[in-house]
């Protein structure tokens, strides 16, 4: 994540460091919620608020009485932003602590990492995150927008306010290289080309080459589903280049980790995405929710799409904990899957249980002034491209991430 990072996370470090709490001390009344996040690391910049947010919901919920009449217990471990210690401490969480349910992993890799662990185990599973769709798997609940919420509404807003040639660049693995599919399909059925496409490992920092390449091809708008403090310099060199005001701008992933609060305005203003969550929603569900991140950590600016995914999932498990009247997998899986909503920052979330996805409002913004300007709501928008190809309803013992044929 961006290097200059310290501007926006320091005042919180000392809060967010990760708690592990040794098994001898957990009250055996206790229903323990396991976490996993890169709370350090390259992408603790994702990771720091989304652990944030999960304590403010623990502590919410442990306030109004617990669940079931106990209290939450997190046991939560950081991976340091190394993906194989996703597997260790995935194993630990389920066969050491034993925990009730384990909220976790940011990148696509981490929940593969993991997923198939909880499902062996039994242990229910909480993907927050927005990622390339496709995961089918009974065991699993994902929060997160997936490319036909977020990119289908995207394409034709960027495409309007530009023109119908796309460029693509996207970070090369497996969300970067399948939402860049997407991007191409939604820009050919709104009467778009896509005139180039290239792929960048995530420690990729040099886009001169790229840029006059772009420039050589003079596309009309430019698509970045990019990822991570390195590819942040693109934003910062397309600028210093010259080309923001010549070329727009629109991203699927600029955003989601507050990267737009370390681009200065002109590096930033104008870059159009499309998101769950803004902090500039003028709802009272999203005034409460900053106000009480105010009270807990001193400062709402840390808050960024991931966070309040993870606190909405939190949210809803919890409901479907209540609902349940039950701690067992079993119970609650079933209680999801009758539909349950919960107004959430950014909205209801309402579980589809075709998928086990959440069915979210999206919301069109700009960026402005290191905020994120919302210009038009979407409601409701059901993760069609996943419920293509996924039914656990009719295959309930499904367990595989489909590619989707784009």
């Amino acid at each position: 994540m961006p290097m200059n990072r310290r501007s926006f996370l320091s005042t919180t470090a000392a809060m967010t460091g990760t708690a592990l709490l040794p098994q001898a001390v957990m009250a055996s009344d206790t229903i323990k919620l396991g976490s996993i996040l890169d709370t350090s690391g390259i992408f603790d910049a994702y990771g720091k608020p989304m652990d944030m947010a999960m304590r403010l919901a623990v502590k919410e919920i442990n306030a109004a009485g617990g669940l079931l009449g106990k209290e939450v217990e997190v046991v939560a471990y950081d991976t340091q932003s190394d993906m194989a210690l996703y597997s260790q401490y995935g194993q630990q969480l389920t066969r050491q602590d034993r925990v009730d349910v384990v909220h976790g992993g940011i990148l696509s890799a981490s929940r593969e990492a993991i997923r198939q662990t909880m499902r062996k185990t039994k242990t229910l599973y909480f993907y927050n995150v927005l990622y390339e769709g496709g995961v089918c798997d009974g065991n699993i609940f994902i929060n997160g927008v997936t490319p036909a919420q977020q990119v289908e509404a995207l394409v034709p807003y960027a495409m309007g306010k530009s023109g119908p040639k796309v460029y693509i660049l996207a970070a090369d693995y497996n969300y970067g290289q399948i939402t860049a599919r997407w991007i191409q399909k939604f820009v050919a059925e709104n009467g778009g080309e896509t005139v180039g496409v290239d792929f960048f490992p995530l420690d990729v920092s040099d886009f001169g080459s790229t840029i006059a390449k772009i420039q050589a091809v003079g596309p009309d708008l430019v698509i970045a589903p990019l990822v991570g403090g390195a590819h942040l310099s693109f934003f910062r060199q397309w600028a210093a280049a010259g080309m923001k005001d010549r070329i727009p701008l629109a991203s699927t992933t600029l955003g989601v980790g507050n990267e737009h609060k370390v681009l200065t305005p002109a590096e930033g203003d104008g870059i159009m995405v499309a998101y769950n969550y803004s902090q500039e929603l003028d709802t009272a569900a999203n005034i409460a929710f900053k106000d009480k991140w105010s009270a807990a950590y001193g400062d709402s600016g840390m808050i960024h799409e991931l966070a309040v995914s993870n606190y909405q999932g939190m949210l809803t498990w919890a409901e479907a904990v209540r609902q349940a009247g039950s701690i067992e997998r079993a119970a609650v899986i079933a209680a999801l899957e009758t539909g349950l909503s919960i107004e959430g920052p950014a909205g209801r979330v309402t579980v589809d249980p075709k998928t086990h996805h959440a069915v979210l409002d999206v919301h069109l913004m700009e960026i402005e002034n290191q905020g994120m300007r919302v210009v038009e709501t979407l409601p409701q928008r059901q993760p069609i491209d996943t419920q293509s190809v996924c039914d656990l309803k009719v295959n309930p013992g499904d367990n595989i991430q489909y590619e989707i044929e784009i």
